[in-house]
């Protein structure tokens, strides 16, 4: 048994869920998971049992309980400084910081309209213009940042390798998979990054696996 255990939502539609256990993941850092589905009569009966918001995420570290994605992200951060989870340098760190805290509190019109469903394929519909804005927005912010931080050859996450910042951008790129939003340049290509990570392929496979289904977002 590990002594880290995540407590998740379902791998499929839960955007929050997925962020920590990416995060952990790609840095190989040992944790046990429970899977609360979401939508059900106990739900709610089961995160309490774990955490007085009663939302997963939920990271248990022993007596420690630590609740919301991006505060997850950071304690684990603190508790495997070695992992280089936020970047080094203290300008980098700070930019880093800043474009993971506005997709946490950000991008509402995106995420009303364009629902998380890693396993689906869907039309894009027409978009309102705050959605349009939301999405140039999260392209120019990839482009950026490898602009800025890019060096030939390396791993081609946001600020080089991977960190708390591109965590908090993958379940975007599973949204933009999902309803088929194309981006180009440096965009995509970070986009195909996150694609091609193992730890993207196993979370798609194990999220395809769930046997739970929601119908508000299968439309």
């Amino acid at each position: 048994m590990n002594q880290l255990t995540l407590v998740l939502a379902n791998k499929n539609y839960s955007s929050w869920s997925v962020r920590p256990y990416f995060l952990m993941k790609q840095a190989g850092i040992p944790f046990d998971e429970i899977v609360v589905p979401l939508d059900r009569p106990e739900t709610r009966a089961r995160l309490l049992e774990h955490s007085p918001a009663a939302k997963a995420p939920i990271l248990k570290d022993g007596a420690i309980t630590v609740w919301e994605s991006l505060a997850i992200c950071d304690y684990v951060a603190e508790r495997f400084p070695e992992h280089g989870l936020w970047p080094a340098d203290r300008a980098q760190r700070a930019h880093a910081r800043s474009i993971a805290n506005e997709m946490h509190a950000g991008f509402l019109p995106m995420r009303q309209t364009l629902q998380m469903n890693c396993r689906a394929r869907f039309p894009l519909p027409a978009l309102a213009d705050d959605v349009k804005d939301n999405l140039a927005r999260i392209a120019a912010i990839w482009t950026d940042c490898r602009a800025r931080y890019g060096k030939a050859g390396d791993a081609g996450f946001l600020f080089g390798p991977f960190t708390i910042a591109d965590a908090m951008y993958v379940p975007v790129v599973s949204r933009f998979v999902t309803w088929g939003v194309t981006v180009a340049g440096a965009a995509k290509a970070y986009l195909d990054t996150v694609r091609a990570l193992p730890t993207y392929r196993a979370w798609e496979a194990e999220a395809a696996a769930e046997p739970w289904r929601i119908e508000k977002y299968e439309r």
